[in-house]
């Protein structure tokens, strides 16, 4: 026998879009269903939570759910630079809570929570349209009717896959991270270590240790061999003993070309809306979520969720970072080909940037005015190369989209 629910909107996924988009659902009196296959909210965790204060308060997230960070120290085979700030403004999120404060935040908002539910793919009608989702839970299958689907299923896009929307992501990263006791570190500053010393394609990071390569290698092999080898700063840290283990894949192509289909709206790792430099993205998750939320219910209530009416969500998402993702992902193209003395050399540049340059090249926030305010406040030719590589993509983004 198959158990049925009929909602307004069918949200897949319980990570930080999913749970952000269903808040924003429901505080509009349209009734939505937050679907998660695990057994809990935030149970498995596949990010190291890097985000940025500024993002954190304007989500109301409790300032004793992250650990603040003002120092950013940058290591390559032969060079180490610090960049500091008076007041802190990148922070750690603990993931976990961070997650259930949104699962509380949309289910008080009247969301319906469903845990330990699997979404095997979408529902369609004898006309191929999409009605909704096909799912399993303790062997029992269920068929959850909807006006419109949103699909925070992350790496894999069940549903956008499902409707041939999409295929599967070519490029990505994968990471693998240990929550750890260290007996010697600094609260208020994150390591960066660059170079084939430290990864073969990518970058390990100390907070307290992550390792997201984008290559053929094995993140998990990798991550052991820091750990058995303790290169600078790890061998700095004293004793290390794991607690948690964390796995994940991170979309890595920037934005997706298609965000909305007829019934259906794609929202954070399903989407790619992720910074690539540093690979994060549950400041872009949670936005993001909100306005496919506010934008899906809106559609809703009108009466039509095809994908005319959707396509304010897709436009403005666009408009607001398609182009910045798509010039970090020539910054991180340009990155992922250095040997270990060009890294060395690329971190004089960036020693070059003020902590507040520093910091908005960072977070990949290339707005216009952002790039030809750097590039014209530094006038060695390296700097000015590099901010005139991202100008140059942003435009032809912009000129193949149309913005």
């Amino acid at each position: 026998m198959t158990r049925i629910y009929d909602y307004d909107v069918v949200i897949v996924g319980g990570g930080p879009a999913g749970l952000s988009a269903g808040w924003s659902v429901a505080k509009r009196g349209v009734s939505v269903a937050i679907i998660e296959r695990e057994e809990a909210i935030g149970q498995s965790i596949r990010t190291s939570g890097v985000t940025w204060i500024e993002d954190a308060k304007s989500f109301g997230i409790p300032d004793d759910y992250y650990n603040k960070i003002k120092n950013y120290a940058f290591y390559s085979p032969n060079n180490y630079i610090l960049k500091s700030s008076s007041t802190p403004h990148a922070a750690v999120l603990d993931v976990r809570k961070t997650y259930q404060f949104l699962a509380y935040q949309a289910a008080s908002a009247g969301a319906n929570i469903f845990l330990k539910t699997n979404v095997i793919e979408g529902s369609k009608d004898e006309k191929g349209k999409l009605v909704g989702v096909r799912a399993t839970s303790m062997k029992e299958d269920l068929i959850f009717r909807s006006k419109l689907v949103i699909d925070a299923s992350g790496f894999y896009s069940i549903i956008g896959k499902s409707v041939g929307m999409i295929s599967q992501w070519r490029r990505f990263g994968a990471g693998a991270e240990y929550e750890a006791y260290v007996d010697k570190t600094d609260s208020d500053t994150w390591h960066l270590m660059v170079g084939r010393k430290y990864s073969p394609a990518g970058y390990a990071w100390i907070f307290p240790l992550g390792d997201k390569p984008e290559s053929q290698a094995d993140a998990t092999q990798r991550l052991l061999e820091l750990l058995e080898s303790k290169p600078k700063p790890i061998d700095q840290l004293g004793r290390i003993v794991p607690i948690e283990f964390h796995y994940g894949l991170i979309p890595n192509e920037g934005l997706r070309s298609s965000l909305i289909h007829d019934n259906l709206i794609l929202v954070g790792d399903a989407a790619g809306q992720a910074n690539p430099l540093v690979l994060e993205g549950i400041r872009y998750a949670i936005e993001f979520g909100r306005r496919a939320g506010a934008i899906g219910a809106q559609a809703v209530i009108r009466g039509d969720t095809s994908k005319e009416f959707l396509k304010p969500y897709e436009d403005s998402t666009k408009k607001d970072v398609g182009s910045k993702i798509g010039a970090a992902i020539k910054v991180q193209y340009r990155w992922l080909g250095l040997d270990d003395d060009q890294w060395d050399k690329e971190l004089e540049i960036i020693n070059e940037l003020s902590i507040e340059e520093f910091l908005d090249f960072v977070k990949a926030d290339f707005g216009m005015s952002n790039i030809i305010r750097m590039a014209t406040h530094h006038p060695k030719f390296a700097i000015r190369q590099l901010f005139d590589m991202i100008k140059n993509s942003r435009n032809d983004l912009d000129h193949i989209q149309g913005n």
